[in-house]
């Protein structure tokens, strides 16, 4: 086991957590096989965390088996893809008034007990957005196929370059957000391949960014729809918008006096 594992109980000894209203977002496509394990560990590490599953369309029972778990389920009427799944879950925490947002995936590559780690910078005002890169990892935990990882150390230097600030895992959907954060993403996210969009964005917006070493398991099950010509095709339709993204109006979202 890596020793970026925290202990289940952590959460309990976070100081400042319990004061904050925070929420669990977690986007799923078809993890009915899943998605009831990443609730339950949720649970585990924090009792008092909402759950929010945001089903992107799935056609199995996705939606029934995270109800059945006790999460609170938005389900969405067509596929919007992640970039939307995600928004639509930061515009529920928006909207919902909630202090800190955490996301991870709906299957079971990210390792709940790990959030601990990724909480922490946010609770010390040290970061605005946290992101567990598994580069930044001392263990050698789950590894994507030879042409992923090329790909994202790619990505990874290029905004790296863009952003003057290193960084190691632009694809991570392993985050802990503050109130900033969060309305960030709820305003305005990348709907194609989000995340690297998304940490430039973070930067344009002067927001503070940190990421802290992760593990990754294998998926719980299903599979990934991203295969080795894709992860091409990814890289660099990725790399384009980046570029086109650089010129966009840096709008910078206020939240609503009331």
């Amino acid at each position: 086991m890596s020793d970026t594992i925290v202990d289940a109980s952590r959460a309990a000894t976070l100081p400042g957590l319990a004061e904050l209203r925070r929420v669990a977002i977690v986007p799923a496509l078809n993890e009915e096989h899943a998605v009831a394990a990443v609730v339950a560990e949720l649970r585990a590490f924090d009792p008092g965390m909402d759950i929010v599953v945001v089903d992107d369309g799935s056609v199995d029972r996705t939606s029934a088996v995270a109800t059945a778990s006790g999460a609170r389920v938005l389900r969405l009427p067509f596929n919007l893809g992640i970039g939307g799944a995600v928004q639509t879950g930061f515009r529920y925490a928006y909207e919902h008034g909630y202090d800190l947002a955490v996301r991870l995936d709906g299957d079971g590559q990210h390792d709940a007990r790990q959030l601990g780690i990724v909480i922490e910078p946010v609770l010390r005002g040290e970061a605005d957005i946290v992101v567990g890169s598994r580069f930044a990892a001392t263990g050698q935990g789950y590894r994507s196929s030879r042409t992923r990882r090329i790909g994202i150390r790619l990505l990874a230097w290029v905004v790296s370059r863009i952003v003057g600030q290193r960084v190691t895992d632009t694809t991570s959907g392993f985050q802990a957000l503050n109130r900033e954060g969060i309305a960030l993403f709820a305003r305005d996210y990348p709907h194609d391949y989000p995340e690297v969009e998304a940490t430039v964005m973070v930067f344009r917006h002067r927001l503070r960014l940190r990421e802290v070493p992760v593990s990754m398991r294998e998926r719980a099950g299903g599979r990934s729809s991203i295969t080795a010509l894709r992860s091409i095709y990814y890289m660099v339709k990725v790399l384009l918008a980046i570029f086109v993204g650089l010129f966009r109006r840096n709008v910078v979202p206020q939240e609503d006096s009331s």
